[in-house]
């Protein structure tokens, strides 16, 4: 990623911040786009992925098995709090060097799949709770890189759903949400309407 990760991750952060703070309790049994998740399932899982990738930005082991509640008392302001601490742990510069040594990737790619969860996650929890996501473009055209080349290894995880067909127009392809959220097999328009 050419631009630093801590700077990318620092323009996210407030956005994604803004929808969780926007969630209220009584939706959170709502479905998301992320099909095996509700409301509250994705909230943890994003919980789970600011507070382990502060550890892999200092190149500690973490463990994704566990699926611990994040949403007791205060929840929204502890994920807040957490966000901040990501941004803190990426803003080091040698989190950004060397090959990571708990996945196989550079560092800066491990940075960029934590930009990446939170960008495309804020919208997933936007959407799914009637709320306006706007994420900053700077951050929206270094992910088209990074999905591009993460992007065959993450659907054979099962991470990303196939890549859907961008709808027309978009304005930018490099630079557009929609395009970047097709590559990751989502439907921007979703839901659908029968």
């Amino acid at each position: 990623m050419s631009t630093q990760t801590s700077e990318l991750l620092a323009a996210a952060a407030p956005r994604t911040v803004d929808v969780v703070r926007g969630i209220s309790d009584d939706q959170l049994d709502l479905p998301t786009p992320c099909s095996d998740y509700l409301v509250r399932d994705l909230l943890n899982h994003l919980f789970q992925v600011v507070i382990n990738f502060q550890d892999l930005a200092e190149k500690r082991q973490v463990e994704w098995a566990e699926k611990p509640d994040h949403l007791g008392d205060g929840w929204r302001d502890r994920f807040e709090v957490e966000t901040g601490r990501l941004v803190t742990a990426w803003s080091d510069p040698s989190a950004v060097e060397g090959m990571s040594p708990r996945m196989p990737m550079p560092q800066t790619a491990i940075g960029g799949m934590a930009l990446l969860d939170l960008t495309v996650h804020g919208w997933d929890l936007a959407v799914a709770t009637g709320q306006p996501y706007h994420p900053a473009p700077e951050v929206v055209a270094q992910l088209h890189e990074l999905v591009e080349q993460l992007g065959p290894t993450a659907r054979k995880m099962g991470v990303f759903a196939d890549p859907l067909p961008t709808p027309t127009p978009t304005p930018d392809p490099t630079t557009d949400l929609a395009h970047l959220l097709t590559q990751t097999g989502r439907t921007p328009t979703w839901p659908q309407t029968p």
